[in-house]
């Protein structure tokens, strides 16, 4: 997975001066004696496509849920465009949301259904109708306004619960598992409409996601979760290419880790002792490293080089072809080192399958660059 995000990153430069949409402060959260939340400090800026991402139970929805106003923290503050929000109700804050399961009313038309929370605001009938009008326009269901729940697919289903989720115009629409019940290809196209979508409006956008490559796509930043506390918060192609410990390396891609020791260190040059691969591993790391400390090196599968008869490399290995996974416009290998240990790398497929030079119980030689594998200490 090695998508580049949909849009930019926020320039933290240009808007650390600026007050937050959000801001968590201190929070924590507690349900018993589990820790939901543990003591989170996080700014959310105005326009930013936001995800939380993280597996089942790591806090990511508790902390939504307090957002929202459907959960109090025990402790800490939550701010809204710097006014505190920690305890006013739900119903009171400048906030929208999109629930998993869509709720939309089955006896209700679609415009009945994006009508519905409009009712209570101060407008006309003809203001309103032309509110329910725009966003069928803005998610491009205007042909089925007269249509019931039960007689909508799944994708349009998500387009009207979006709808009716943006009607009142939120400073924040907060999204939880937006894209769950879509099967994938709709779920793909679903995640660019989404981020179009924002970006046309300026609205902030908050999901909830533990699906890796849809926060991948959609997210200007992404908070990594992790049993209550957040274990990284960057930019995708930062969380991809440079991972902050070993969780966040594993749970966002495929990966290759190789426990090692510092051999000695010249400049930004590391070399590495790896029992694994009974070879010497060069990396780069700007870090001052000692000679025996114990240390991750990340490497990811298309950063691994087949290497050709009599070509060099600073980090070589030799090994054993014994998975192959064939997924169309790349295939995925597994290769064994005479340790047991397993390598993974991958291979665009720009021939045709016949013609494709590999096999199982092939014996291949593989290589990377030291710039191109992260050293990790956590």
């Amino acid at each position: 997975m090695t998508q580049t995000p949909s849009k930019p990153a926020l320039d933290t430069a240009h808007t650390a001066y600026q007050t937050p949409s959000v801001r968590f402060e201190d929070i924590s959260k507690s349900f018993g004696s589990t820790a939901a939340i543990n003591n989170i400090s996080l700014d959310i800026h105005q326009g930013e496509f936001f995800s939380l991402l993280g597996p089942s139970g790591c806090g990511k929805t508790t902390l939504l849920r307090m957002l929202a106003g459907f959960e109090a923290p025990d402790r800490g503050r939550i701010l809204i465009d710097g006014e505190d929000m920690t305890r006013v109700p739900p119903y009171e804050r400048p906030i929208n949301m999109m629930f998993q399961s869509y709720a939309l009313f089955p006896h209700m038309s679609v415009a009945d259904n994006i009508a519905f929370g409009l009712k209570q605001a101060p407008m006309t009938r003809s203001l309103r109708n032309a509110r329910v009008s725009e966003m069928m326009e803005l998610v491009q269901i205007s042909p089925l306004a007269r249509r019931k729940p039960h007689q909508l697919s799944g994708g349009q289903r998500q387009r009207v619960a979006l709808a009716r989720a943006l009607a009142r115009h939120p400073r924040i629409l907060l999204l939880d598992e937006p894209l769950g019940a879509l099967d994938k290809k709709l779920r793909e196209k679903t995640q660019f409409e989404l981020v179009n979508i924002q970006e046309r409006l300026g609205t902030t956008f908050i999901v909830v996601t533990h699906d890796q490559e849809e926060a991948m796509t959609m997210s200007s930043r992404i908070a990594l979760m992790r049993e209550g506390r957040i274990e990284q918060l960057d930019a995708p192609r930062r969380l991809y290419e440079f991972p902050a410990s070993r969780y966040a390396a594993s749970f966002i891609g495929s990966i290759n880790l190789f426990e090692a020791q510092v051999l000695q260190q010249t400049g930004n040059e590391l070399t590495l002792a790896c029992d694994a691969t009974g070879t010497e591993l060069h990396a780069h790391c700007s870090e001052k490293m000692l000679p025996g400390m114990t240390l991750t090196l990340a490497v990811r599968p298309e950063k691994v080089r087949l290497l050709q008869p009599n070509e060099q490399s600073p980090n070589q290995l030799r090994g054993r072809i014994k998975d192959i996974a064939y997924l169309g416009g790349v295939s995925i290998y597994h290769a064994e080192l005479p340790s047991g240990k397993r390598v993974q790398f991958t291979q665009s497929n720009v021939q045709a399958l016949a013609e494709q030079p590999l096999n199982w119980e092939q014996d291949v030689v593989l290589g990377w660059q030291p710039d191109s594998c992260t050293v990790l200490t956590e």
